[in-house]
């Protein structure tokens, strides 16, 4: 090779191979291509078979085009010519003398044109042509032409990459439609209606519609079983979040030893047994919602470090040094009474701050007997068609009013138990007989008499849900003294904007200013 084409040759190459951005490539090309040969425009172009046409790769020209984003549909007389060309090399001295260049021409406006076409290869299969053109026929020579196969292996390497880049940005696109429309499915199957939101769930559903569209955190409190992931489900699919993921974390059921690398990943050989990096829950709840169930069963040493997620709204992956923004909202749940265990130093009195932002409080089943009836009604049918009985069932007569006068200590989980039980065993029985749900109030474990309210550990909340978060604030103020704003102060110990402090110190008629005595 002379010493001119090795010149050309490399340069080429460089420019071909200096960048990722097909679109920065081809502009850097022409400018170089330009040096050597009468060139306004190169194009990549790909041949679909299936659709019988071309799809512009990309494409960049002096002159201004038709912008084309769609297969470029061309004549039996172009696909012929594309199945029988076999030349690595086409110089066109009118490009309206060759059916391919036409379509593609007409398609994107030009005219008056002449060209020269690389053919593309990777071990002898075709993968592309690239596209020189110049204004006004017969300007491309031979030299011209010769010049520009030295520069084959370069571009073919690029249009590979390109087309593989191409696929893999398609399969994320169809991944991330696949994961809504699963989400949104998932969502379906597990129950969209909340059975009682009328009735005895109508103030929690009240509450949810509030802080929905909001990112404020939020605590559900409730005892076991009463349904709390159903509220957080709620929550999320209400909110502009909505198309965004939704992570649940079972905060009691992680070891001790995994609960950093489960909420925060981890890097590859951070510890033994780490292969690969992996990302955790939040970074996987970003743009999203994280799910913190059993809030209470969160060690000390991984509160300090949610504390500081809540914060910074950023995490570290174990054994990594880089900070990582995450945008997700905090949902926690809990069947404990965090106050208590907050004054036994076993949950941080500043963790509880924090996420004790928007306080939901889920009554028992015990004080909403009146949803009991609805409950029945919509696992009967859920389990007959998991179970795929030949026919639905329906309770006895005064079956409902014993299950209404009993204490239901498990919630609604023991009554979808205690549903699914009575299916099984009906199957042993003659079409037509009724469900009679026999011996559910002697399981083991079972009250045959619901405890006192005031026994309950949400028993004061449920009274009066206002002057637990008169006290909450009163407290928070007390710690600062006084001081709404800023760093440290009552607003961002809540983690709530200031004027909205202010608007629910007036509406709690809590003193503060210059009227404030504490």
């Amino acid at each position: 090779m002379k010493s001119k084409d090795m010149a050309f040759f490399h340069e080429g190459t460089m420019r071909i191979c200096g960048s990722l951005d097909i679109d920065e490539v081809l502009q850097d090309c022409l400018a170089f291509i330009k040096k050597y040969m009468p060139a306004i425009g190169i194009q990549l172009c790909v041949y679909e078979e299936e659709l019988q046409g071309v799809r512009m790769v990309g494409i960049e020209s002096d002159i201004e085009l038709k912008t084309f984003n769609t297969v470029i549909p061309l004549s039996e007389a172009a696909i012929a010519i594309i199945e029988d060309e076999h030349d690595k090399i086409m110089k066109l001295d009118n490009v309206f003398d060759n059916p391919i260049a036409r379509d593609v021409c007409m398609a994107i406006g030009l005219k008056d044109l002449s060209s020269v076409a690389l053919r593309l290869q990777v071990k002898d299969a075709g993968i592309g042509v690239v596209v020189v053109i110049a204004k006004h026929p017969n300007r491309f020579t031979d030299d011209h032409a010769r010049l520009l196969a030295l520069l084959h292996d370069p571009f073919a390497i690029a249009m590979s990459n390109t087309l593989r880049f191409m696929e893999v940005v398609r399969l994320k696109s169809l991944l991330q439609d696949d994961n809504k429309y699963l989400n949104r499915e998932l969502h379906h199957i597990s129950g969209d209606e909340i059975v009682g939101e009328n009735f005895g769930l109508k103030n929690v559903m009240e509450q949810v519609h509030q802080v929905a569209s909001l990112n404020s955190q939020v605590l559900l409190l409730g005892e076991t079983g009463v349904g709390k992931e159903v509220i957080a489900n709620a929550i999320h699919y209400s909110s502009p979040r909505r198309d965004g993921p939704l992570i649940k974390v079972n905060c009691g059921a992680i070891p001790e030893s995994l609960i950093d690398s489960e909420l925060f990943g981890h890097e590859k050989g951070a510890f033994t047994g780490a292969l690969e990096r992996k990302r955790g829950r939040f970074e996987r709840a970003h743009t999203g919602t994280i799910f913190l169930d059993e809030i209470g069963e969160l060690p000390l040493a991984a509160q300090v470090r949610l504390l500081r997620v809540l914060e910074t709204r950023e995490v570290e992956r174990v054994g990594g040094s880089d900070t990582i923004a995450v945008d997700v909202r905090i949902i926690a749940a809990t069947n404990r009474n965090l106050p208590e265990m907050v004054r036994i130093k076993e949950f941080r009195e500043d963790l509880w701050f924090r996420l004790n932002v928007f306080p939901i409080i889920i009554p028992p089943l015990r004080h909403r007997k009146e949803d009991i009836p609805a409950l029945v009604n919509y696992f009967v049918e859920r389990k007959t068609r998991e179970m795929k009985l030949k026919y639905r069932p329906v309770p006895a007569p005064k079956e409902m009013e014993r299950l209404q006068h009993y204490a239901w200590p498990g919630n609604v989980r023991e009554l979808e138990n205690t549903v699914e039980r009575e299916l099984i065993r009906h199957q042993l029985q003659s079409a037509g007989q009724p469900l009679r749900f026999q011996d559910f109030e002697n399981m083991p474990g079972a009250k045959s008499k619901p405890e006192s309210l005031e026994s309950q550990p949400f028993a004061e909340e449920l009274l009066n849900l206002d002057e637990m978060n008169r006290a909450h604030i009163q407290k928070v103020m007390k710690k600062t003294n006084g001081k709404i704003q800023g760093k440290d102060g009552a607003a961002d110990l809540l983690g709530i904007h200031s004027s909205t402090l202010r608007h629910r110190l007036i509406k709690l008629e809590i003193p503060f200013g210059k009227n404030q005595k504490l």
